[in-house]
């Protein structure tokens, strides 16, 4: 059996990866290796837990001389690598985590992966999954394409153009099979209430303020997180050593129009009078270094490799907004913490 490490499995993009691969390909071993901060939670994959080709092991990239260990007991075949501290508001007050997990973690996984492999990447892979906002921020009209030059304006984005640097350093410099995607702002099921749509859907339906950054004039391209493990799919499986691959979801959407789409949507749901909602909307000072557009263009993936969006922005967001109505149980063991005494319990001693 081909047996792959996912790094971050157990938060919201990995989650949907490692379910992804575990159910499509019977014949791969998946091990999803994740430290369970508090973005992760084993909950999101509870559907695959017992299935014969996932395994889980708790673990932290940032510790070198464990990852080491692990890759000579385990012996991978490749690793898909999302393991990351993702949230900006979070880089601004605590830069160093990000740098240890995202630059120094993403080296120490380079490094076992090299001196395992030994120059010998025949059916080897290195797949690193990384953000469009390393690019920086737009104008009104251009796009970030494969060769926009770096400009990142956090110490997130910053911390993961690092390593994507690292990534290709390590193709060129060791020959060592890497490739990279960088991708657009996802929304779906599973997505950490910290960010901008489960938090406004968990405070509409709480009846809570909702807060916007600024005026909320701030532009992201949404991708449905089932498209983009789709497309990690396709890249993982076609593109060639050491190329990059933008994956977006052609759905501009000012943060404002979003939210007031979304309490729309659960003003229907939910049974309350159109406008209900929206009275909820509260301004707040604007973010740090908060880049105002971006904007992905990810032709180069669809002709070459043929991936596309498989559904709409309105398409995706009801299905998201339906998946939380659906699962208050989950959102309630997550804003409560209660998901994380339950797994520290199993997995702290293993």
């Amino acid at each position: 059996m081909k047996k792959i490490i996912i790094t971050g499995g157990a938060g919201f993009i990995g989650s949907h990866v490692v379910r992804r691969f575990v159910k499509n390909y019977p014949d791969y071993h998946i091990i999803n290796l994740d430290k369970l901060t508090y973005a992760g939670n084993l909950a999101n994959l509870k559907d695959i837990e017992n299935y014969p080709n996932y395994q889980f092991i708790k673990g932290d990239i940032v510790d070198q001389p464990y990852i080491t260990n692990l890759f000579e007991v385990e012996q991978p075949d490749a690793i898909i690598h999302l393991a990351a501290e993702s949230h900006v508001d979070r880089s601004i007050s605590n830069p160093v985590e990000f740098v240890m997990t995202n630059v120094v973690g993403t080296v120490n996984l380079l490094n076992a992966a090299r001196n395992l492999w030994k120059g010998n990447y025949n059916e080897k892979r290195f797949y690193h999954v990384s953000t469009d906002e390393v690019y920086g921020t737009l104008g009104d009209t251009d796009m970030f394409t494969e060769k926009t030059a770096y400009d990142p304006h956090s110490p997130y984005s910053a911390s993961k153009a690092g390593s994507d640097h690292f990534v290709r350093a390590y193709h060129d410099t060791y020959g060592l099979d890497t490739v990279i995607s960088n991708c657009s702002n996802n929304y779906g099921s599973f997505h950490f209430p910290e960010k901008l749509i489960p938090l406004a859907i968990h405070n509409i339906k709480q009846n809570k303020p909702v807060p916007v950054y600024g005026k909320g004039e701030n532009i992201r391209d949404w991708l449905w997180v089932e498209d983009h493990a789709r497309a990690i799919d396709v890249i993982f499986h076609k593109a060639a050593p050491g190329s990059t691959y933008n994956i977006g979801g052609h759905n501009e959407w000012k943060n404002i129009d979003l939210i007031k789409l979304l309490c729309s949507i659960l003003d229907k749901k939910l049974g309350r009078a159109e406008g209900e909602s929206a009275k909820l909307i509260t301004y707040v000072t604007d973010r740090a270094g908060h880049d105002l557009r971006y904007a992905i263009d990810a032709t180069k993936l669809k002709n070459e490799l043929g991936w596309e969006p498989s559904i709409t922005f309105e398409e995706g967001l009801e299905k998201t907004v339906d998946w939380y109505l659906e699962n208050q149980d989950w959102l309630n063991d997550v804003t409560s913490g209660h998901y994380q005494e339950y797994y520290s319990e199993q997995y702290n001693n293993r």
